[in-house]
Parts: C-alpha cells; structure tokens; sequence
C-alpha cells in the first residue's frame, strides 16, 4: 500500500506534476510561446500537463507510428479538444458551430462521451486558438474539461420528469460555474485577453484550487430517481435528487466514487460511492465546495495513482470525512432521504414531456457521429439542428435526445429522421442499445487495446448467441475501455472488458443493472474465441435457469461465476 501520512498528507515529496503546477503562474506555464512555434507539430511534456486545464491533451495516430518512423517523420501530432456544457444540454445554434468546428479543424466528427461532452479529434497545432476562440464565441467552453479540477457537472437529461430535471440543471449549472477556475490564463491564451499582471502580481488567486488546484481530476454527478444514467455511484461526489409529485426536497450526498485503478497493482481500484446525508437545494452548492476543498487539502500529492478522492475517504474513514465536513460547513446534513434507481440506461425514441414538447433519444454508437457512406448521420443531425427550435442533450450514455420540440416541428423533424434512415435502437439488440466504449486506439495514448473500432464488431458475434439463446430483447449492461482508466464507467458494468493487451481483455461480471454495484474479474487476459465461448455457456445457462426479472449481474452472482463485491477494497480479493 501506499504509504501515505494521513496527518500531514503533504508532508512527502510531490509528485513531478505538482511542482508543474506550481511553476505554471496559474496554468500559463510556456503554452502561449509553444503555440507559436512552428518547428514541429507537438509540445512539451510539461505544457501538455497544463494543456489538459484548458481543455485538451496532446495524441498522436497510433496507427501511423511505425510508417511516420521509417520516413524519419515525427509522429503525426495532434490534439483532442473537449468541450463542456453543465448537463449536457446546448443550443441547436451551438450543436452547428461543433459540427462546422469538427469538419473545418478536426477529423470530421464529433464524439459525445460519458460525461456529456463534445470531443473533437485530429486537431493540428495551428488550430487549436482558432478552435477554442470560436467555441468560446459560441458560449461554451474547453476550460476545465481535463486537468485536476472539477470537470464537468453530470445531470440526469431525463425526458419525462421534465418538471424536476429543469430544476436539477439549474443546480448543476450553478455547481459547475461556482468551481470553474478563476485564473485569466484562458482568456490570455485562447482569446487574445491583453495580460494585467505578472507572474510577481499577487492579485490573482483561486479562491477554490489554490496555486497547485487539486491532486487529481474531480468528477460530480446529479441523478433523478429512478433513472441512475449518471453512474452517481462513480462520482467523486453525487447527488441523489429526491422528489415528490414533480416538486425537488433536496438532494442526498454521495461520496468517493471512482472507476480508475491500474492492472496488476492491488492498492489502486475502483470504488462506489456511499451516501452520507441529505441537503436542502439551497445548500448544495456550499456542499460541493467544501468537499472540494477537503480533496484539495487531503489528497496525496505525492503518489497520483493514489491521489483520487475515493483513497482520502478510504485510508480515513467515513466518519472522518463526515466530520470534515460538518466542520467546514459550520452545520450538518440531514439523515439521508429514502430514494429508488430501476436503471442506468437511455430510454429510446418519442416520449412526450410536460408542456406539449416532445423528445426523441437517438442511439449513438459509442458515441461517435460522423457520415458513413450508407449512414449519414452526421448530416441529418445538422438538418435536423437548422430547424429546431428546442435543445440538444447528450446522454452519459453517449447517446443524443433531440429535446423540447414543439409539436409543430415533430412533424418536420420526423421526415427528416425517416429520410436518412435515423435510428432510435429499438431496431439492435438489447445488448447494444445498452453498451458503452472508449475511443482508446489508434488516438489515445493510455490504451492497450482496441476498444470504440472493436466493440461493435464483437457484438455482431454476440447478437447471434442472444438470439439463439432467446435473450435478444434483454437489457444486459455491457461496457468495453481499452485501458483501466474507467473511461467509460466499466466497473459497474453487468458484462465488462478492459483492455490488457492488443486482443486481450479482462472479463468481469457481476455489476449491477442500475449502475449500484460494482462487477468482478471473470476470466483474465481472453482473447475473442475465448470470451465467445465463455459467454454462450453462460447466456445460456441465464436463460435457463434464471429467476422472474432476475438481472444478467444478479444471476452471475447468485450463479456462483463471481463473488459480489459491496466495496472497492475487494475487488482484487
């Protein structure tokens, strides 16, 4: 284990990224020079640290490596651009400016990912000003997208609690706006802000994130019962909206949730949240800071492997945090409110909300939208958003809710669905319209394995199983990543694959349907022959022997294939 000082959590010598940090002068570091620079394509490690703040990393095709190196090329560089929207909801003008800024500055499409963001891929250095200024222009930002910060604030898109949801949004807006960082290094950078101060100016500060901000990346999550979409469970912290007769009472808090962990070491792994008490609306925002702040001050600073919020509430201790807590808000929450989840998943097609408006969920596969010769779906979003008159949500299910149309643009919207052929899913199987995947290969430079070009190749091979085994209409939660980062939540998947090697995965069973409970290693190491005959064995055995609404997750548990895991200290066990 690590051998933190849970006393004095700083007292260790920092880990390198700190002391970047510490040296940016609040995130400006050299990235204003390194732009300009025209010699070569990429930026320097310690520019790159900070370019996560603003919003982006640095990656390169992966794919194109060995090819650029027997040419004597430097790889081909690019950049990944995230842009955020609290809750995931923009405007049919914003959904135009990032599709015209993915065909004119990146690969020509657009990524919605778990935590309802854009991604834009294939952006060349030269770009990258002109890329964040225009999303700027168009009110939406990159800052706070990546880097140790709060990034950005989930909020269940539910369609057909329409009352509430407007409501929670509001709440996750003001969340997300009160732990935006403060620094102007944004605006100096990207928008041509004329620089006030310099680096001996001591009056700019980051009231929240102090001068080396938070030991890693922080992730908030609001859900509305009974749908769990959000995976609150998997936040840093969450918050459990509890309502009654379309009025919100308030909000039960989760804490120290987290997918990530790292293969072969023990000490890292993922962790459910647990839930401490309840707020009145009114007070969520203080709570949020303060919980931030208690990661800003606790967390390890030294070992990043172990810097998450989950590791500070598990190495302390529940009442510990609790405690902290009570202390700095100056008053305590309320026992926590009784509250139900049925589900994680997106619910497809039409569904009428409240004041007339319509919403239409589309199914995006693993998020990516873009033009395929017989698909055109890219497009038909665009027409689509020429038209409307309503909003765009984006799922955490990496899927798209063309929302609040009036009933007068049903009509035209529909033709233009029917016209490029637009999917709502129900025609895939159970198991698709439920999967998830990173985009892990060729860009990311994490990945082991293949996971966004693989998955649905794998379910073309799994789909027949199903439909032998007479489960092609049963929801079963499944979730692939080409690393353990726990980009796109795998943990809690009923059915899981996380990338070891290139055509290897770890295979894991047991999450909970609703996103409640985390899953457990299977098999280790599996290339597809094996994973296909282990799953028929025990698709079939599940539609045998299963119990009346029995789920895929609770079967394999109560089946014996794994044991179930109530915390994250035994997932490895």
């Amino acid at each position: 284990m690590f051998g933190n000082n849970l006393l004095n959590p700083n007292s260790k010598p920092h880990s390198d990224v700190e002391d970047i940090k510490k040296r940016s002068n609040y995130l400006r570091g050299t990235l204003a020079e390194t732009l300009e620079d025209r010699i070569t394509g990429s930026i320097p490690e310690d520019d790159n640290r900070l370019l996560k703040f603003h919003g982006s990393y640095m990656q390169d095709d992966r794919d194109l490596r060995n090819e650029r190196a027997k040419q004597k090329l430097e790889p081909a560089y690019q950049f990944m651009v995230r842009v955020r929207a609290a809750g995931g909801i923009v405007t049919p003008q914003q959904w135009l400016v990032m599709d015209e800024l993915a065909r004119k500055y990146g690969n020509g499409t657009i990524r919605l990912t778990t935590r309802q963001s854009f991604q834009l891929h294939g952006v060349i250095k030269w770009n990258m000003k002109k890329l964040i200024k225009e999303v700027n222009d168009a009110l939406l930002s990159t800052l706070a997208a990546c880097g140790d910060v709060n990034r950005n604030v989930m909020c269940n898109p539910n369609p057909y609690q329409s009352e509430v949801h407007a409501e929670v949004y509001e709440w996750a807006k003001k969340i997300s706006s009160h732990l935006d960082p403060r620094t102007r290094a944004y605006h100096e950078i990207w928008l041509g802000e004329e620089k006030v101060y310099d680096s001996r100016d001591d009056a700019e500060e980051e009231p929240i994130y102090g001068p080396v901000y938070l030991p890693r990346k922080f992730k908030i999550g609001i859900a509305i019962p009974p749908s769990n979409d959000v995976d609150v469970f998997s936040q840093d912290l969450g918050f459990i909206a509890i309502h009654e007769e379309g009025k919100l009472l308030g909000f039960n808090v989760v804490v120290g949730g987290g997918m990530g962990m790292t293969h072969g070491d023990p000490a890292t792994y993922p962790q459910v949240g647990k839930v401490i008490g309840f707020t009145v609306p009114e007070r969520v925002v203080d709570v949020a800071e303060k919980i931030v702040t208690i990661q800003r001050d606790y967390g390890d600073r030294a070992e990043r492997k172990h810097a998450r919020f989950k590791y500070t509430i598990d190495d302390r201790g529940l009442d510990w945090l609790i405690g902290e807590l009570h202390k700095r808000l100056g008053w305590e929450l309320e026992p926590a409110r009784p509250y139900h989840f049925e589900h994680n998943g997106d619910r497809y097609g039409w569904v009428k909300g409240v004041g007339g408006r319509w919403h239409f969920t589309l199914f995006i596969q693993n998020g990516r939208i873009k033009d395929d010769d017989d698909y055109k779906l890219m497009t038909a979003l665009r027409e689509i958003a020429k038209i409307h008159t309503g909003d765009f949500r984006l799922t955490p299910n990496q899927n798209l809710i063309i929302g609040s149309v009036t009933s007068q643009k049903k009509k035209k919207i529909e033709e233009i669905i029917a016209a490029y052929g637009i999917t709502d899913g129900k025609n895939y199987s159970a198991l698709r319209r439920n999967s998830m995947a990173c985009v892990a290969l060729p860009t990311c430079g994490l990945a082991m394995a293949e996971s966004e070009r693989y998955l649905p190749t794998l379910l073309d091979k799994i789909e027949p199983i199903l439909e032998e085994a007479g489960l092609k209409d049963e929801d079963i939660v499944i979730r692939m990543t080409g690393c353990p980062n726990g980009c796109a939540r795998p943990a809690l998947a009923e059915l899981a694959f996380i990338g070891k090697a290139v055509g290897k995965y770890n295979m894991y069973l047991g999450g909970g349907f609703a996103g409640q409970r985390l899953n457990k290693l299977y098999r280790e190491n599996i290339g597809e022959e094996e994973i296909l005959r282990e799953l028929r064995l025990i698709l079939f055995h599940y539609a045998k022997e299963r119990r009346e609404g029995e789920r895929f997750g609770d079967f394999c548990i109560r089946a014996g294939y794994v044991k179930e895991v109530k915390d994250g200290r035994d997932f490895h066990s």
